[in-house]
Formats: C-alpha cells, structure tokens, sequence
C-alpha cells in the first residue's frame, strides 16, 4: 500500500506543475494587445449599456474605459490607458 500511496503523490505532483504551467501562460497571455476590431466591438457594446442602464454617476468616457478594460482582462488580454 504504501507504493501505491507514493504513486498517487507523483501524479499529484505532476498535476501541480502543470497547473503552475498553465497558469504561467495565462499570465503571459494576460499582456498581450487586444486587436483593434475586438476594441472597437467592446466600446460600442459599452457605449450601449451606459445608455440603457447608466454610468453610476461616472462620465460616460471613464464607464466605457472600465467596462471596456473589465471585457478585455476577462479575455486576457491588457488593460487600456485610454480609447483614443
């Protein structure tokens, strides 16, 4: 039994590191620039919902940024400074 119990650490083992790489290329995932178009689709996806449901008392540039960024980071992909 207790080679057996081993056995199942090394495969917990293993499991770990390729967590740990996974999780490393999701990180390096995470800087990469968003295309162009997807921005374009995202801001006026953004746009929409200030329209429909507000901007919680924010200007409508800084709620179209954050969501804009929110959608983006959720992709993986990096955060914006501005939409100019």
């Amino acid at each position: 039994m207790k080679g057996l119990r081993f056995i199942g650490l090394g495969f917990i083992g293993l499991g770990l590191v390729g967590l740990s790489a996974m999780a490393f290329s999701v990180i390096a995932a995470a800087s990469e620039e968003a295309p162009a178009e997807l921005v374009a689709e995202l801001t006026q996806f953004c746009k929409e919902i200030a329209e429909e449901e507000g901007t919680k008392g924010k200007s409508e540039d800084v709620f179209v940024l954050e969501c804009v960024n929110d959608e983006l980071e959720a992709e993986g992909y990096q955060k914006l400074k501005s939409l100019n």
